[in-house]
């Protein structure tokens, strides 16, 4: 049974930073490419990074390039979000999720396993 455990949100001021941590079980890791989605309420959930089963290939939407860093390291069975200079905007649900990868970009049906979420909020 794949389980994806989410860690690290919490609240944090404008301008602030958040690692959030995904640690996964009953897959294997380093075959699934890997995605952060993220739901602030009242809107549709939306792809915040993603990284390939290898780490080499990386994709950030436009609102989140400069900001977040994405990574993971196989041999520990997690993945990291670096979430930099935190608005509030980026108050939401963050969701981690694994899938067997993607074609021109990242889209959600890509991704069959999902976490539980973890809460970030981002004060003015």
């Amino acid at each position: 049974q794949v389980q994806l455990t989410e860690s690290g949100g919490g609240l944090v001021q404008a301008g602030g930073s958040l690692t959030l941590s995904c640690a996964a079980s009953g897959l294997t890791f380093s075959n699934y490419a890997m995605g952060w989605f993220r739901q602030a309420p009242g809107k549709a959930r939306e792809l915040a990074a993603a990284i390939s089963w290898s780490g080499i290939s990386t994709y950030y939407p436009d609102f989140v390039k400069g900001r977040f860093t994405i990574s993971r390291d196989n041999a520990k069975n997690t993945m990291y979000l670096q979430m930099n200079n935190l608005n509030p905007e980026d108050t939401a649900v963050y969701y981690c999720a694994a899938g067997g990868g993607w074609g021109g970009y990242p889209v959600e049906a890509d991704f069959e396993s999902w976490g539980q979420g973890t809460q970030v909020t981002v004060s003015s």
